[in-house]
């Protein structure tokens, strides 16, 4: 079948439609129906086929008009002053939460605050408040750190604008096990993000380092080079390069650095059936 790629803010996820035999290009601001209510959204993937796509697809509405164009600039302005109401409303409340987003769906029928807190916020109180000021149903939403930094955006310790505010639709685990893969610093302020999080970037090169890092051996692995048994005792990822302890004569170490590619290893292994281990056989 025939999809569009449809984004409804400037940064995230992306949703496909079907633009029921339109061309439409990327750019094109459309009217679609989502289980959300009526949405203005934004061509991003103009058409392409698929074969195969494994949740239901609906149709688009229309091509964004001049008046619907008109109406969501009427919301984008009414989301500005939603921000000052709802910050002398929380203060009114006497609530500790911050305000990070707003977002009026399109259709005017609902009105969606998105805010952070250190735990859990009882704002039924609130919510009255807010539903006797708007006439609209109220939605509060408390989102984590990562997601704040998405919607705010900010400039990374690499000197760019943050991934997830510029092309990452979603977020992808990230562990500490990534970091000490990759030989970096375990200091969190080198590690971590704008978020306070672990980077995201840590998470693009380790399939990378996996697979070069299973053709090393083990620090303190017992390997045969051509100048006698020695301990491995340092390696070079990137470099595919091993240091060996080597014993000469009168007991004297010599620190030695091979490529891997020129040292016996032992066969390693996962730990699982090495029969039925497709990572141990690569």
């Amino acid at each position: 079948m025939e999809i569009i790629g449809v984004r409804f803010k400037k940064k995230g996820k992306i949703y496909y439609f079907n633009p029921v035999g339109q061309e439409i290009a990327p750019g094109t601001p459309i009217i679609v129906e989502t289980v959300r209510g009526v949405e203005y959204g934004t061509v991003v993937i103009g058409n392409r086929n698929v074969d195969n796509i494994e949740i239901p697809v609906k149709d688009i509405i229309r091509v964004a008009t001049d008046e619907d164009n008109r109406t969501e600039q009427l919301n984008c302005e009414r989301e500005h002053e939603a921000v000052d109401l709802f910050l002398q409303e929380i203060k009114h409340h006497n609530l500790d939460m911050n305000l990070v987003d707003v977002e009026i769906t399109f259709d005017f029928t609902k009105i969606i605050f998105y805010f952070t807190a250190d735990g859990r916020i009882d704002f039924r109180e609130l919510v009255k408040s807010l539903a006797i000021i708007f006439r609209m149903r109220i939605e509060l939403r408390q989102i984590g750190v990562r997601d704040e930094a998405k919607i705010l955006n900010s400039i990374g310790i690499c000197g760019r604008t943050l991934c997830c505010a510029t092309f990452l639709d979603d977020f992808q685990p990230v562990s500490i096990k990534m970091a000490k893969d990759q030989g970096l610093s375990l200091n969190p302020t080198k590690i971590s993000g704008s978020c306070g999080r672990l980077m995201c970037c840590l998470k693009y090169e380790e399939e990378t380092y996996e697979y070069l890092i299973a053709k090393l051996p083990n620090i303190g692995d017992i390997v045969k080079t051509d100048q006698g048994n020695g301990e491995v005792v340092a390696t070079n990822v990137l470099g595919q390069t091993v240091k060996v302890a080597i014993k000469q004569p009168k007991d004297v170490l010599t620190i030695v650095e091979f490529p891997v590619s020129e040292l016996n290893l032992p066969k390693k292994t996962c730990g699982k059936n090495a029969e039925n281990c497709e990572k141990c056989h690569k």
